[in-house]
């Protein structure tokens, strides 16, 4: 089996990779059958060099790879027919501006593996870049609070070499006595919560943060079961949240009412409340005024989300009163980082920790006649069709 690990071509450009040098190397040595072939590539985060010198195999040969692996969409004119491909497609959910690349994927007989949809047994996936999301979103959030209030700058975290780096940058800060609230206890907001704690900052339970004043800065991470709320007012709980979101309210404005600076890490599903809308903003007793979106759902639960924000430009004001862009250092106005792909900002750290997971999880697949299945979940298509898992997106791309 021939791997190739494809040099990404969308702009802007992405310096990650699927698998890393070293990662390469572990799949070699663990698996005899295995080849790696990695295209050259001038913005990986890894120079060529840094896989040719572990002898791993550097050359523009693609069309003789079985499996081509990849981090971001690829280009319809670079797309090789009769491949199979590795990448976030970002079909999934019928986005518009990917339709025409699911066309020519069928069209030029592909199989596509799409990384959202590479899951275990019990449906939970196994390799993705959220952890490294919530570390970067949250390192940026500080940079924001400094930024709005003109009391300390921080370095753009991509100016940074790795995650300990960014540590080390928000140890040294003096804040002032601020209460920071985390939505989401997954990938994202753990991700989050690292960078929290290893700043050495305070956490206080939901009594403690709605209830008490501090002498130092806190924070607090809550679920979905804390700021959501049966409509009924018959206790809930997360697993009925998720099944029945259409019978739950939005409790989130307690902690709107304290909360200096939010970071939302929360996955939010279809058909669930809001957390705060335009109309809560406006309200006077509606206290934050740094928001840092790592979910960036946009025009959703997180209503000073407007647009997405990049990397060069991470930073934009929402006005309550308006509902529109305004300066965010005014003092009425929402600073809010909504950066949609922070996992860029950390590219080696990234790519190390999902090449560990992808090599852990999706590789022995390969070479077990893929027992547990994880290949054949992720297939969207196969034979220049899409497969049953999948057929749900016949109407998208007719």
């Amino acid at each position: 089996m021939k791997f190739g690990i494809i040099r990404e071509r969308k702009n802007p450009p992405d310096k990650r990779v699927v698998l890393s040098p070293k990662a390469c190397q572990k799949v070699l040595k663990t698996y005899n059958k295995a080849e790696i072939v990695v295209e050259p590539s001038p913005i990986r985060a890894y120079e060529d060099n840094a896989y040719s010198d572990l002898g791993i195999t550097v050359a523009n040969e693609m069309d003789q790879c079985d499996v081509l692996l990849g981090v971001k969409e690829v280009p319809i004119d670079a797309l090789i027919p009769n491949k199979k491909y590795f990448f976030f497609s970002h079909t999934i959910k019928k986005q518009p501006y990917n339709r025409d690349l699911l066309r020519a994927i069928l069209e030029k007989n592909i199989e596509l593996y799409d990384h959202e949809v590479i899951t275990n047994k019990q449906e939970q996936r196994v390799v993705a870049f959220g952890r490294y999301a919530g570390i970067v979103g949250a390192y940026n959030g500080f940079r924001t609070y400094g930024l709005k209030y003109d009391i300390f700058q921080l370095p753009k975290a991509n100016d940074l070499p790795d995650q300990q780096a960014l540590i080390e940058a928000l140890k040294k800060l003096e804040l002032p006595n601020i209460k920071v609230l985390l939505t989401g206890r997954g990938r994202v907001g753990n991700g989050a919560r690292e960078m929290l704690d290893g700043m050495v900052m305070k956490r206080v339970n939901v009594t403690e943060y709605l209830e008490e004043t501090f002498s130092e800065p806190v924070y607090c991470q809550i679920d979905a079961g804390e700021y959501n709320k049966r409509k009924d007012g018959v206790r809930g709980n997360k697993a009925n949240f998720f099944a029945h979101p259409e019978e739950y309210k939005s409790n989130f404005f307690r902690f709107a009412k304290v909360t200096d600076f939010y970071i939302a890490g929360h996955f939010y599903g279809q058909g669930a409340p809001y957390l705060f809308t335009r109309e809560d903003a406006k309200q006077k007793d509606f206290k934050i005024r740094v928001v840092a979106d790592v979910s960036c759902d946009i025009d959703g639960p997180v209503a000073s989300t407007i647009r997405p924000s990049t990397i060069a430009d991470p930073i934009y004001g929402y006005d309550p009163e308006t509902e529109s862009e305004a300066d965010f250092k005014n003092e009425h106005v929402i600073a809010v980082m909504a950066v949609d792909n922070l996992p860029c900002e950390l590219p080696r750290d990234a790519s190390e920790g999902f090449g560990d997971a992808f090599v852990k999880n999706v590789i022995p697949a390969f070479f077990n006649g893929d027992k547990d299945g994880v290949l054949n979940r992720a297939r969207m298509t196969k034979g220049g069709k899409l497969t049953e898992r999948f057929s749900y997106l016949k109407d998208y791309i007719s």
